[in-house]
């Protein structure tokens, strides 16, 4: 036995024998005797329990048909990618090269794919997008809930993607979704200082809301849509405060955000979206103006009401002049009221009256 090696191999394990650097057989499970006199044998042990056979040599092993019936053999290329699921659970996505997995003690399954279509499309996606390895070989991308992303393969529009997970092979194609979101969106328009017609300065804020209606046209007509739209509502806005006055603007500011929400909607639709309002938020007069505002303003309201004093007088007096009118006319009347009169001085308590005159004391007794 001297020049005989023994060698063990576990029941679940496998031994590979190479003699002088050459592979030669695999052994099985139990007790072996290698006669080796030169000490050119050498045996490598390998557990069943891990499915993936790792070694250097792997390609002559395979070449040479040792393990047909005890592997999975894998051979990758270049476009080509493979996943791997062992005892119905994902395992590793596998990229070009050369494989071999033991099938004798674990349940492997491999699944081949053709990495040129592009899109990765599978029922468990969701498993295998949770795996980090899987990455190294997948572009995962998640478009959230209302969105939708547009693909582009190759710096070409693809196709418009619902909200979902999606992923893609690395290599044979640059895949990139770019995600839009759908709903409403407010761009505010700040600290515009315009020079209207008669040359007053404002500061100015306005607010635009809108929402995107076709994504593709939202990424592919401009790098940056939002930037685009409130550049338009920039210089709609400017355009229109420009064109008038400061008074025909402060009394008709309505009229005003509805032309400003016609300029900036005949551009918005080229961009893919659809303008929902425009309106102007702030309008900040400079210091000077706006005592000079508040002067007017209080001119107005004094003449104002300086009018409706005089209005008020004018109907008292037209009133008056009425009422005289109809006593001269009527002397049963002008009877009633000197009673009225008299009733008013009786109900007063004391009352005492100094005549001078005797014809003006005998008619004051002749009315007592």
């Amino acid at each position: 036995m001297l020049f005989f090696k023994q060698i063990k191999i576990h029941r679940h394990e496998l031994g590979l024998l190479f003699r002088d650097g050459d592979f030669a057989q695999i052994l099985d499970p139990g007790q072996h005797f290698v006669f080796d006199p030169l000490g050119k044998i050498r045996v490598d042990v390998c557990s069943q329990r891990d499915p993936y056979i790792a070694h250097n040599q792997l390609d002559l092993i395979v070449q040479s048909g040792a393990l047909q019936d005890r592997a999975i053999i894998v051979d990758l290329k270049q476009h080509e990618r493979a996943i791997v699921w062992i005892d119905g659970r994902f395992s590793r996505v596998l990229g070009p090269g050369l494989y071999a997995l033991w099938t004798k003690i674990r349940n492997v399954n491999v699944e081949t794919f053709d990495a040129r279509d592009v899109r990765f499309v599978h029922a468990d996606l969701k498993t295998i997008a949770r795996d980090a390895t899987a990455r190294v070989q997948l572009d995962i991308c998640d478009v959230e809930r209302e969105c939708v992303g547009v693909l582009f393969l190759n710096g070409r529009f693809a196709e418009t993607l619902s909200p979902g997970t999606y992923a893609f092979w690395r290599g044979p194609a640059d895949a990139r979704i770019v995600e839009v979101d759908l709903r409403e969106t407010m761009v505010d328009i700040v600290g515009q200082d315009i020079m209207t017609f008669d040359k007053v300065s404002l500061r100015m804020n306005a607010v635009v809301t809108y929402k995107v209606v076709d994504a593709v046209k939202a990424v592919t007509t401009t790098s940056d849509v939002r930037q685009s739209l409130y550049r338009d509502a920039q210089l709609a806005l400017r355009s229109v405060v420009g064109a008038r006055e400061l008074d025909n603007f402060l009394t008709d500011k309505d009229a005003v955000a509805e032309e400003l929400e016609a300029a900036v909607r005949r551009h918005a639709g080229e961009l893919g979206l659809e303008i929902l309002s425009v309106g102007i938020r702030d309008v900040i007069l400079p210091g000077e103006m706006k005592d000079l505002m508040n002067k007017v303003t209080e001119a107005k309201k004094a003449a104002e009401a300086n009018l409706i004093v005089r209005r008020e007088e004018t109907a008292a007096i037209r009133s008056q002049a009425n009422t005289a009118k109809l006593l001269a006319d009527s002397p049963t009347l002008m009877r009633l009221r000197e009673l009225e009169v008299l009733e008013k001085i009786a109900t007063a308590g004391k009352m005492n009256i100094v005549l001078g005159e005797k014809g003006l004391a005998d008619r004051v007794i002749n009315l007592l």
